[in-house]
């Protein structure tokens, strides 16, 4: 296998010698500004490493896997729009930083690159990968808008929110995988398999972004703690927490949640004493921890060596194994 370190830089080279700006400029510059911040840059490498790790040349999947990365930054340039959210990998997002007129605009152009650059491949492959890339699009809009229903609804239930993150989150990682399986010609089983895993893996991932809103280190999660808290988003650990809460922990539960007459950061520790309470820290960790044994159990189905498969299992790490 590729070492993990190589599969990034080779993707860093690719949008670092990559010029985005151009005319109208206006147009360009907050695409090139919201590629720049790069973040982690998980899809990508998730792509070449599924390619790699089926025999396949990592250099036809470069293009392909800088598609889903301009994706993915299309929907974040949509989402902090929605979310009226100032600041994104610590930088001001673009709606902020421009307007909201531009945001839009640049978004738009953006998931035009991004179907550019995922059907720059083999020709033979070519219905099957835009199916695919059609198909987890229209999810992650179908997930976006879910999310955006539970914030107004009542009564959501855990399946409810896992299956909204399979759609908004864990289809998209699923899909890089599938691709980078697709464009290095693997058998229809292993393409359904490393697909399958990918859900559970993003599933996994989405969970432990949730549990480190309310227990990460703010240093280490780059983010303030507490956000999806303040703004009463239904996290796992919210429904959970609703799901144990009685008697008077669920009133106090529930006069924390209206919020009148408290400020957010007593909102946020009250909440987080009964998370503490009702063991919210330890069930979300188990139910992570079974996403990601259900992972492993999948990906140890595909028959491959164990030596192929350490470099995904070690990025698996770093998806999941973040401060807690």
């Amino acid at each position: 296998m590729i070492p993990l370190k190589t599969l990034q830089d080779r993707i860093s080279y690719a949008f670092d010698s990559t010029g985005f700006v151009r005319e109208p400029v206006r147009l360009y510059e907050p695409i090139a500004y919201a590629l720049e911040q790069g973040g982690k840059r998980l899809r990508p490498v998730l792509v070449l490493m599924a390619c790699d790790l089926f025999g396949g040349n990592i250099e036809d999947a470069v293009y392909p896997a800088m598609g889903l990365e301009i994706f993915h930054n299309f929907t974040l340039l949509h989402d902090d729009i929605m979310d009226n959210a100032p600041l994104r990998r610590g930088k001001e997002t673009v709606f902020q930083k421009w307007d909201k007129n531009t945001a839009i605009l640049s978004g738009d152009t953006m998931f035009v690159m991004a179907y550019e650059y995922v059907a720059r491949t083999d020709a033979s492959l070519l219905p099957m990968v835009l199916n695919l890339f059609n198909d987890t699009a229209r999810m992650v809009c179908e997930g976006q808008q879910y999310d955006m229903n539970f914030e107004s609804q009542a009564n959501i239930t855990i399946p409810d929110y896992m299956m909204m993150i399979r759609l908004k989150t864990a289809v998209l990682i699923a899909c890089s995988l599938k691709l980078g399986a697709i464009i290095a010609k693997a058998d229809a089983t292993h393409i359904e398999k490393i697909y399958d895993f990918g859900i559970e893996l993003g599933l996994a991932f989405q969970l432990q972004d949730d549990f480190l809103d309310a227990f990460g280190d703010t240093a280490k999660f780059g983010k303030a703690i507490g956000g999806d808290i303040a703004t009463n988003k239904k996290t796992f650990l919210y429904l959970k927490a609703f799901e144990l809460a009685r008697g008077e922990t669920l009133a106090i539960l529930a006069k924390y949640v209206e919020g009148n007459e408290i400020t957010a950061s007593q909102k946020v520790a009250g909440i987080l004493d009964i998370y503490m309470e009702l063991n919210i820290r330890e069930i979300t960790l188990l139910e992570i921890e079974q996403h990601h044994l259900k992972a492993l159990e999948i990906l140890h189905s595909v028959d491959l060596s164990p030596e192929t498969t350490n470099e995904l299992i070690g990025l698996m790490q770093v998806m999941l194994g973040r401060e807690r």
